[in-house]
This record gives structure tokens, C-alpha cells and sequence, in this order.
């Protein structure tokens, strides 16, 4: 549906004014979309981003600034996120062997059980996006690339 519509707008200043704030909108209804789909797994987008980049980097630990670093949401509280997933028995923190202030983080068996069930509805989940083709999807995601330079 067109943002005038969804957000009972008739006018804007520019396209660049529609454009932000389409930007904005959309990125909304995509993140309330992801918190209902993975909230039958008990987790939020944020825990589900921690678990993927722990994934990708088994068996091997990771600090929190790597986490940090990698998150989508660069406001997210990495050490609460953590030790949520951990007191969900997901993830696992032991001190460094090489820096006893440091602390090293694994994803657990059952963490990584918990995502390959994930990912057995990921087609689900990203299908609601199949309303663009696959080559305006290639085109909108250099687009967005493009916008943030």
C-alpha cells in the first residue's frame, strides 16, 4: 500500500522528505513483523542476531565487542543480550584463556538446535517480502547500499 495511504499523508515537502520517512515506516513494519514471527521461538530480534553471528563463528569464541560490532542494531545492549541467551541455556560465557579480563561467548548445542529449527521457517518468514521480484529486490538492496554510501 502507498505510505500517503498507510499513514493518511497527502503531501510531502519532497521525495527525499517521502523517502525518509518511507524508510522509516517500512523498516517499523518489517521489525514488527520479525518480533511476531520470533516470538514463538522466545526470542527477540536482537537475541536472534547474537545467536546468528555466534553461529557463524562456531566453534570458535567470540569477545562482545565482536558481537557489538556485527550487531544490526547498534544500539543494543550487547552484555544484557547475553546473559538473557545464557540464563536461556543458548549461549555460554567463560573467561578468556588469553586475557583473564576478557570474556569469550559460545552458542550451545541447544542454541544451534534452536536456529536450524529457525531457519526450517525462514521460507515462511521471507515470503511475505515476495511481492517484489527477485530483480527489483537485487535493485532495492543496492539502492539502499547506495544510500548509505
Amino acid at each position: 500500500m502507498e505510505l500517503e495511504k498507510e499513514i493518511k499523508q497527502k503531501r510531502f515537502r519532497s521525495e527525499y522528505h517521502k523517502l525518509v520517512l518511507n524508510i522509516v515506516y517500512t523498516g517499523n513494519w518489517i521489525s514488527s513483523s520479525n518480533t511476531q514471527w520470533l516470538r514463538k521461538y522466545g526470542l527477540s530480534s536482537q537475541q536472534y542476531n547474537v545467536l546468528r553471528i555466534l553461529r557463524g563463528q562456531h566453534p570458535n569464541p567470540v569477545s562482545g565487542n565482536l558481537l557489538k560490532d556485527r550487531m544490526l542494531d547498534k544500539m543494543s545492549n550487547t552484555s544484557r543480550l547475553v546473559e538473557k541467551l545464557r540464563l536461556k541455556g543458548l549461549i555460554e560465557r567463560k573467561t578468556c584463556e588469553n586475557d583473564r579480563r576478557a570474556v569469550d561467548i559460545v552458542i550451545t548445542d541447544a542454541g544451534l538446535k534452536l536456529l536450524k529449527e529457525i531457519d526450517a521457517t525462514e521460507e515462511e518468514w521471507v515470503g511475505q517480502y515476495a511481492t517484489l521480484s527477485e530483480k527489483e529486490t537485487k535493485t532495492l538492496n543496492t539502492l539502499l547500499d547506495k544510500l548509505r554510501g
